[in-house]
């Protein structure tokens, strides 16, 4: 796909991978619209800001209709809004399961929701869904957050299959650690440069996203060489 004004929408777009993912995309000459829960600071002629918490069913359907009343369609779709917490299962408060099932699960539904009938009318669309290593393999004191992972995956799994004969590809995207705040809720977790940086992984993303018409990335799989140094 050339992106050279094509119509994107990435979630969490203010910070990390979805950041990246709008510079990389406005590079490119897309049409960007972030959706931020906070404002965003990115000023751009092709960038549009819409705040909107994507565990809200109401606030996210007025973002994509904002979209949508603007542009015939959307073509590309990054659903990179997610967070998790870190700590023992009977340690995690209720509070905390529902917010990351809420954010990284139930939120990426929503906007896949809005965004693909229009994919599917022009019979062209790319959806990004950002899963993690930890929706292909569990880790201890991180299982809500490996549990949500791996319903992207699954999710992600069956949507492909749903509507490839659409002409709609969706592409599960699972990186290892990143050099983001996604570690901010852990005690022993500190960002660091051995780390994937969140440029090289929208790098990824945008590759995926220029593939020809015919070719599906389906997963994506992407660890940093020497973790640990």
């Amino acid at each position: 796909m050339n992106l050279n004004n094509r119509v994107a929408v990435v979630t969490g777009a203010n910070k990390g991978i979805g950041l990246a993912c709008v510079n990389q995309l406005l590079e490119k000459g897309a049409i960007v619209y972030g959706i931020c829960r906070s404002g965003c600071n990115i000023q751009h002629t092709n960038y549009h800001c819409l705040l909107a918490d994507v565990r809200n069913h109401e606030s996210l359907q007025l973002a994509f209709e904002t979209v949508l009343n603007t542009h015939p369609h959307i073509d590309i779709l990054i659903n990179n809004a997610g967070l998790g917490y870190f700590g023992f299962c009977e340690e995690l408060s209720l509070e905390q399961w529902h917010e990351m099932f809420d954010t990284n699960v139930t939120g990426l539904f929503y906007a896949t929701r809005f965004a693909l009938p229009s994919m599917k009318k022009q019979g062209l669309g790319h959806i990004i869904n950002l899963s993690s290593i930890a929706g292909i393999e569990g880790y201890q004191q991180v299982s809500a957050y490996c549990a949500t992972k791996f319903a992207v995956r699954g999710f992600s799994d069956a949507l492909y299959k749903e509507v490839r004969d659409f002409g709609v590809k969706v592409t599960c995207v699972y990186p290892g650690s990143v050099k983001t705040d996604f570690f901010r809720h852990s005690e022993n977790i500190k960002p660091h440069n051995n780390m994937l940086m969140p440029q090289d992984v929208a790098s990824q993303i945008i590759y995926c996203l220029e593939s020809p018409d015919n070719f599906h990335h389906v997963n994506l799989e992407i660890r940093p060489l020497k973790p640990r140094g």
